[in-house]
């Protein structure tokens, strides 16, 4: 949900890629439904491993509940976010729902450190893994 969130809301300034420490074989049908609601297709969005996203990143939001080791020197932001995998579609809600508020104000913030029109532009957006 955050890749998709993500990729809706802040192409500007960030490039997300999803991936976890033990992804689940496809995206579920309900996270599906529930990004339908907020009209955001996942489209090629797919659960991936750590070592399959190309690096290097600036940022790694980790949503996992788990520590991580330091990676490539990335910033580290740690989200608690309930998994709502086998939960009703209220608590599914509620998580797809916090999880685009915690987006857009990573998207505020990268947006804030971005130069004005008239300054220098930035080579490319920060790259954001979450897992």
């Amino acid at each position: 949900m955050a890749e998709g969130f993500a990729r809706a809301y802040g192409r500007d300034v960030l490039d997300a890629q999803s991936a976890g420490l033990a992804p689940a074989l496809a995206v579920v049908g309900m996270t599906h439904y529930m990004m339908r609601e907020k009209s955001i297709d996942l489209g090629d969005c797919y659960p991936k491993e750590l070592e399959k996203v190309e690096g290097p990143f600036d940022l790694i939001v980790n949503m996992s509940g788990y520590a991580l080791p330091p990676l490539s020197g990335a910033q580290m932001e740690v989200w608690d976010i309930r998994d709502p995998i086998g939960e009703s579609e209220e608590v599914f809600r509620q998580v797809r729902d916090e999880i685009e508020q915690r987006v857009l104000q990573l998207i505020e913030r990268l947006r804030s450190r971005v130069p004005a029109a008239s300054d220098a532009l930035p080579a490319e957006p920060p790259a954001v893994r979450k897992g």
